[in-house]
């Protein structure tokens, strides 16, 4: 049974992480700017969901390029030298892709297993299967434009709530769901704490991210929600040194903190779902 959770969990990866890149490509946009509508190479986005949904390369970025036609020669005139013909294996054109399109697939698999692996057949890691690549996305897009979209922010808040609530609901689940929702306030309050007092060094999207974090973290108890949110600190800051300490980035120098938020939840996540 194990193992067959454990497949089924990387196959759900698998499949919803494939789809990340081109959610992440349109959606990684400056605030002011609308959400993309093309592909690199200025293919319309087609496809499921009003294009949202397809693999990381458009159709016609995926078919390969046709041959030229051959010339017809002209009576009278001189036949051309025949050319060198491309070395096999060399590329003749380009294909601009989308910005990750290996790492996000690859990290949402181990996500997903892992997961069900700490979770086993609790009725919650069907919440977590769910949470997960949104998770992922938002931190993709923060990672390029240092942007948590509301659009994705707010509904997986709502997610977390009512995923976790159905989970309650059934037998043999190891949490808390109103220990959920008191996680999500009070971890949401403490990051609009931190944006009020610094709006420079917290942005309000972390904030709206902390509300679904803090749901999935509190699930599991108070001990889990300090632990996870503190992960996510401490992850955020050993990146930034390290930045420093490469002569990468300054003091001041601003990083994305949602995928450090993502990280430190799942951390918590599968601490608590081993501990339950």
């Amino acid at each position: 049974m194990d193992a067959v959770l454990l497949a089924l969990a990387a196959v759900w990866g698998a499949a919803t992480g494939l789809l990340i890149p081109r959610a992440a490509y349109r959606f990684a946009v400056e605030p002011e700017e609308p959400w993309r509508t093309a592909c690199p190479a200025g293919h319309p986005l087609t496809g499921p969901a009003g294009g949202w949904l397809g693999p990381a390369r458009c159709g016609p970025c995926a078919a390969p390029p046709a041959p030229p036609a051959p010339a017809v020669p002209v009576p009278g005139t001189p036949v051309p030298e025949p050319q060198a013909s491309t070395a096999p294996g060399t590329a003749t054109r380009t294909t601009p892709t989308y910005a990750p399109n290996t790492l996000a697939p690859l990290v949402t698999v181990l996500a997903c297993v892992a997961l069900a692996a700490a979770t086993g057949a609790r009725p919650e890691l069907v919440g977590w299967l769910v949470l997960a690549p949104v998770a992922v996305l938002l931190a993709v897009v923060d990672r390029r434009v240092h942007r948590l979209p509301d659009v994705l922010t707010l509904p997986l808040a709502a997610a977390a709530v009512l995923l976790l609530g159905g989970a309650a609901l059934l037998p043999g689940h190891a949490g808390s769901w109103t220990s959920g929702l008191l996680g999500g306030l009070a971890l949401g309050g403490f990051y609009l704490l931190l944006f009020l007092i610094n709006p420079n060094g917290m942005g309000f999207g972390d904030v709206k991210l902390a509300l679904a974090l803090g749901v999935a973290l509190g699930w599991y108890g108070w001990t889990v929600l300090f632990l996870g949110g503190f992960a996510g600190f401490l992850f955020g800051a050993a990146y930034g040194l390290a930045l420093v300490l490469l002569r990468r980035a300054g003091r001041r120098t601003g990083i994305p903190f949602g995928p450090f938020m993502a990280a430190g939840a799942l951390t918590g996540v599968l601490l608590g779902a081993l501990a339950g």
